[in-house]
């Protein structure tokens, strides 16, 4: 269920983030589910605890997490109605980013949109 790709040159604690979020995206992980405790995961992936401590503090920050003290770290409700205007904001800042690099590299406005089509698509999120 958890797995990093060492090949992958993203930083490990974005690579926990994005694994997080595609299952959540995907409904593997549902509203109010439980993740494995920050040493689990680190266990479970072989990383050092403080890299997954970074990647759940960035899912709590983008809303995708929550933590209950003594309890452990949860799966957030994502609707709409729950997350925040800063935290869509960001997401969209982000995509704004991605766009521009597409089209640096050459790629046009049409083919930028067939490709997100695509993925929504195929569930490649």
């Amino acid at each position: 269920m958890f797995s990093l790709d060492r090949t992958n040159r993203a930083p490990i604690y974005e690579q926990i983030v994005q694994m997080i979020k595609k299952q959540v995206v995907a409904g593997i992980l549902k509203p109010d589910d439980q993740v494995p405790s920050i040493r689990e995961m680190a266990i479970l992936l072989g990383v050092n605890p403080n890299t997954v401590s970074k990647a759940y503090q960035e899912l709590e920050r983008s809303e995708v997490l929550y933590t209950m003290k003594g309890k452990g770290a949860f799966i957030a409700e994502t609707t709409g109605k729950t997350i925040s205007e800063k935290a869509r904001l960001a997401a969209v800042n982000q995509l704004k980013e991605a766009v521009v690099d597409l089209l640096i590299m050459g790629l046009s406005k049409e083919e930028i949109i067939n490709r997100v089509e695509d993925i929504y698509k195929e569930g490649q999120i």
